[in-house]
């Protein structure tokens, strides 16, 4: 019996400890994802800066290497930011992402041999070069944008069909909340009332309408009645009162 208890006692006691060390593990490659990004981020904040400082700082084709690839880049990150946004609640544009990431594949390829004519020191070389830059960087841009618009379009126009849904339901509901019909409630005009609404589950029974007075009769009192019966689905119960 003794050796059962410590059989368990040992078993429970390598389950915490597995436990513990599974959470350890996601707990530091989590950590190690957010260090990452938080680098990769800060890579790409350095690299926009500097290559904003040479469009701007720079003449010639050191500043039309640098324009080329912040637009490259731009138009990549915005359509790649779009696109994961939308597939969260649009299943369609799934397949615009596996298209975006083939095009990615030649905007790295782009990047990378706008990087290594940076290096170039032959200037007239680069020079020469910069038409079909300029072609190719026009062309995977103008892809990325187009699946950007494209998102974007489609994102809109489910939010118009949903208001448009939405809007005929609401003035399906107001006209339903505003509808009441006149009740012929005797002959000769003697007696009419207004049916404001029908009896509903939760609903209080309308109070029955007061005679009007004959020729010759005193007008009699109204009574209100009394807010103690009186409920509404919105109210809450009240409490009794206590006897003492």
């Amino acid at each position: 019996m003794e050796a059962a208890i410590v059989t368990i006692l040992a078993l429970l006691f390598l389950s915490f400890v597995a436990l513990g060390v599974y959470a350890t593990v996601k707990v530091a490659k989590a950590a190690k994802r957010g260090v990452d990004r938080t680098l990769d981020q800060a890579r790409r904040t350095v690299e926009d800066t500097t290559l904003k400082a040479k469009s701007f700082g720079q003449v010639g084709v050191a500043a039309e290497l640098a324009k080329l690839r912040l637009a490259l880049r731009g138009s990549m990150r915005a359509t790649q930011d779009a696109l994961q946004a939308g597939a969260v609640e649009d299943a369609s544009l799934r397949e615009s992402l596996d298209l975006f990431a083939r095009l990615s594949a030649h905007g790295r390829e782009l990047d990378e041999d706008l990087k290594r004519l940076e290096r170039e020191p032959d200037k007239a070389y680069v020079a020469g070069q910069l038409a079909a830059l300029t072609e190719r960087t026009e062309r995977i841009t103008g892809s990325a944008d187009a699946l950007r618009r494209a998102a974007h379009d489609r994102a809109r126009r489910f939010a118009e069909d949903d208001l448009e849904t939405l809007s005929a339901q609401i003035d399906v509901e107001t006209g339903a909340l505003r509808h009441w019909t006149t009740v012929d409630g005797g002959t000769n005009g003697t007696e009419t009332s207004q049916a404001w609404y029908e009896s509903a589950p939760g609903t209080p029974e309308q109070t029955p309408a007061q005679p009007r007075p004959q020729a010759g009769e005193a007008p009699q009192a109204i009574t209100a009645p009394d807010p103690r019966t009186t409920a509404y689905p919105w109210e809450k119960t009240a409490r009794p009162e206590s006897a003492g």
